[in-house]
């Protein structure tokens, strides 16, 4: 096992587009940690960079005390799992996951070993003989994962393992993996854009965007306490319901609170509730129901407010202006068209600096 320490690590590529800007990020040995972000935030390249597969600009990269920055991939002592599998077609599962074994020189009796015992741990036991093209996609996924393991590494590092997996499949995978990382043990970084397989897979949560990380710690204390509303609205399904405290509406509900230095006021959709009742201290809007959705154990209801210029952009995947989102249990909902009063205790209340770069106690 290892510590992996990253210290203001920058990567700028020829032409001046700075792609990492200055990342500390510790990751403790033994810990899961997960690089999360919208496409293009940087989070594959920064995987790539501790693998040794891209350059660093400037920084350092320290695996298990050691400063690996201008030394070979082969010799950083990590396995990579990628999201293409990488397996050779024309090798059976036993000889794709000892290829690489071999390739080290290692003694064919050790090498059995070590990938019977992967196999055993994956169950692949009664596939050690198939093609990749006799494999299931999750089959192949463990086959790639297994390859890894027999590396016996100081670290694991995971690029969108499951990306190219059906939303079932990716669900048991996730699973599995977790499982698997808390048998073994052993440090691993793994990059995903799914807030969902963050949030469920992390020890340690790692939020990015542009490059830059936005917010690190426990995936829960994230959730709750996001720093930026960047975070607020990337973590969470749907977003966090992020709207201006300018209005006289919202401003005079929040009096005696940081209202006054606050810019952006966030309630998550689950927060609300339905009620004619204003809570002491918390905030009370009048909506009109536009939709419904209905999936089983709860319902999301899609209101509007009158006012458009109410609500914050954070995201490419926020909400529409001017609509808010409420999450009740159950499937009994107001009806289309009808207008409603929601509600949120000052307790779940989340209040932003203007340029929602700041988190205010509420």
């Amino acid at each position: 096992m290892a510590n992996v320490t990253l210290r203001n690590v920058r990567k700028t590529y020829p032409g001046g587009f700075e792609a990492i800007k200055g990342v500390n990020v510790d990751v403790g040995d033994g810990q899961f940690c997960v690089l999360v972000g919208p496409s293009g935030c940087g989070k594959s390249t920064l995987l790539r960079m501790v693998a040794g597969l891209e350059t660093v600009t400037g920084g350092e990269i320290d695996i298990g005390g050691r400063i690996v920055n201008q030394i070979e991939p082969a010799d950083r002592d990590i396995a990579m799992v990628f999201q293409n599998y990488a397996l050779y077609p024309h090798m059976s599962v036993y000889n794709n996951m000892a290829y690489g074994l071999r390739n080290r020189g290692m003694a064919e009796a050790e090498i059995k070993t070590r990938v019977e015992e992967a196999a055993r741990v994956l169950e692949l036991t009664s596939m050690l003989e198939r093609k990749p093209r006799q494999l299931s996609g999750g089959q192949r996924q463990r086959v790639a994962m297994g390859r890894a393991i027999v590396r016996q590494p100081k670290v694991f590092l995971f690029d969108e393992p499951l990306s190219n997996l059906d939303a079932k499949l990716r669900i048991a995978m996730r699973v599995e993996i977790r499982k698997l990382q808390r048998r073994l043990n052993t440090t691993s970084i793994y990059v995903t854009h799914d807030q969902l397989e963050a949030m469920t897979l992390a020890d340690i949560l790692v939020v990015m965007n542009g490059g830059q990380v936005e917010q690190v710690g426990n995936p829960l204390a994230i959730y709750e306490k996001p720093a930026t509303t960047f975070v607020a609205s990337f973590i969470g399904a749907p977003p966090m319901n992020l709207m201006a405290t300018r209005p006289e509406e919202i401003r005079s509900q929040l009096a005696g609170s940081n209202a006054a230095d606050a810019g952006i006021l966030g309630i998550r959709p689950e927060d609300f509730v339905i009620t004619d009742q204003t809570p002491a201290g918390g905030v009370a809007l009048p909506l009109t129901v536009e939709a419904i959705e209905r999936v089983g154990a709860e319902t999301f209801v899609y209101g509007s407010r009158e006012q458009e210029e109410q609500h914050v952009a954070a995201t490419p995947g926020e909400l529409p202006p001017g609509e808010i989102i409420v999450r009740i249990p159950g499937t009994e909902a107001p009806a289309i068209g009808a207008k409603i009063r929601v509600a949120a205790v000052r307790a779940k209340l989340h209040l932003f600096s203007a340029d929602g770069r700041t988190r205010l106690e509420a």
